[in-house]
């Protein structure tokens, strides 16, 4: 099903309009649209199961990216296809979907019984099992990629081709760009999309900024971070210091930061330069990958890494996760030499949920549906925050898109973390949200993470999407 030729033309890449005249009320704005909920109900099903949550898990969440505060957090009871409930019983429909592994929609049946039946015969061996390599032969053949180890998270995929980079190359460091996200080990957690503007530095001489405390100072010296989308800083850093760096690891979109795109021809020159001087080219498609074309970002922009990650929607929210890429690079991994691996590497209910939701694409219109709808969602709020003489950036695709509202109709469009912040007016887009959250569409609250859309998404939900999109812009305007 792979194919060397690009998947999409990018029809709604960085649709944006710079409005003209915008009303004074865009600017600032103090609604009650995107207000915590009322205190007069402290005992609803939500409170005392957030209680109880703080009482055994700090925050009361087991990531912390999903704290949204002490009100405002939520408790979720069920999903199915499109939707989720929450323990009071409202229903949303959702755009976050997990931050992006929901593929095909929550609990899809023909995911849900394969692992059921699967599991019946055991889950965790030691030893390679049947259901492993089918779901490796056939993640192979649709991601174009030679050869392929399992894991069971993003973050396990990424650290371990590093790893296998820095093994293959002899060498240390690595390049990441500013706002991009590889997961939650030392080694890439510098200046991440949490990072302040202040503290980055000169854009010609980045300042590596860790996004925790806890990640050791001496990482810093092991990690080069530059401005996403800039051909020449990249150029001259690898001129300069390219017998330096195992590897340059870049999110071929921007997931982390409202799914802004490369320009035209980045992810080519960062192949280009990879090649002359020896660095590992690492994709990390934990976002794109099984989201944006069968073949994933590969295959929607036409390049091929040498080590790509994959997790999120490759399982249909299952936990799983696979580093993959070139037989050269992945034969580096050698018992007793190059380790990759982990006890629950390769189990069988995260494979048989891999082969599953793979099998479902290949078979089913999944990519063709997804990007109809998801047309009809970006042109949709285009036209509304147009009509409302709102500055704005639709950013990404159908699949896997940002909405990134700005503050000046005259500002130049964001193509990088840096300008992106730059741009956006984040108590604009706060409120915006909120007040779609508070009407049913659950979206994230912050702008930088993009929209998702599955499977099971029906163009009546588009319909109620559209609707309360326009019905939050006009209530946080009149306020």
């Amino acid at each position: 099903m792979f194919q060397e030729t690009p998947f999409n033309e990018l029809p709604m890449e960085n649709l944006a309009k710079h409005a003209q005249g915008a009303p004074a009320a865009c600017e600032a704005v103090t609604a009650s649209a995107g207000t915590a909920p009322s205190t007069t109900d402290l005992h609803r099903p939500r409170d005392l199961w957030y209680a109880r949550a703080k009482a055994v898990i700090p925050w009361g969440v087991s990531s912390n990216f999903r704290y949204w505060g002490e009100r405002e957090t939520l408790v979720v009871q069920r999903g199915e296809g499109a939707y989720i409930w929450d323990v009071d019983g409202k229903r949303y429909i959702d755009y976050r979907l997990g931050f992006g592994p929901i593929i095909l929609g929550h609990a899809y049946p023909e995911v849900v019984q394969a692992v059921a039946r699967a599991i019946q015969d055991g889950v965790t061996f030691a030893m390679t099992n049947v259901y492993e390599v089918q779901a490796a032969e056939r993640l192979c053949r649709m991601a174009g990629v030679d050869m392929v180890r399992f894991v069971n998270s993003g973050t396990e995929a990424t650290m371990h081709a590093i790893r296998v980079a820095r093994a293959h190359t002899g060498r240390e460091r690595i390049v990441k760009f500013e706002g991009c996200y590889h997961g939650s080990h030392d080694h890439v957690m510098w200046s991440t999309a949490s990072a302040p503007l202040g503290a980055l530095g000169s854009r010609r001489s980045p300042i590596p900024v860790p996004s925790s405390s806890g990640i050791p100072s001496v990482l810093r010296d092991k990690v080069i971070t530059l401005p996403y989308n800039d051909f020449e800083m990249l150029e001259r850093t690898v001129r300069d210091r390219g017998h330096e760096i195992a590897a340059i690891i870049v999110e071929p979109m921007m997931g982390n930061m409202a799914g802004l795109m490369p320009v035209k021809g980045w992810l080519t020159f960062i192949r280009q330069l990879c090649d002359e001087h020896g660095i590992v080219m690492i994709l990390d498609e934990v976002k794109t990958g099984f989201r944006i074309a069968p073949g994933g970002a590969q295959q929607f922009f036409g390049v091929q890494a040498d080590l790509v990650t994959y997790a999120k929607a490759m399982g249909n929210g299952f936990p799983v996760g696979a580093l993959a890429g070139k037989r050269e690079f992945m034969m580096t991994i050698e018992p007793g030499a190059v380790g990759v691996g982990g006890t629950y590497c390769g189990n069988v209910v995260s494979v048989v949920a891999c082969d599953a939701t793979l099998r479902v694409m290949e078979r089913e219109p999944v990519f063709e549906t997804i990007s109809q709808r998801g047309m009809r969602l970006m042109a949709g709020i285009h036209g509304i925050l147009d009509r409302h003489g709102i500055p704005h950036v639709i950013a990404g695709v159908p699949a896997m898109f940002g909405v990134i509202v700005g503050t000046d109709a005259d500002a130049a469009l964001p193509r990088d973390y840096r300008s992106v912040l730059r741009y956006a007016n984040d108590d604009l887009s706060h409120r915006i949200n909120w007040a779609l959250i508070h009407s049913g569409i659950m979206v994230d609250p912050d702008y930088q993470e993009p929209w998702f859309l599955c499977y099971a998404l029906s163009d009546a939900d588009v319909d109620e999407t559209l609707e309360k999109f326009e019905d939050a812009v006009r209530a946080v305007l009149r306020s």
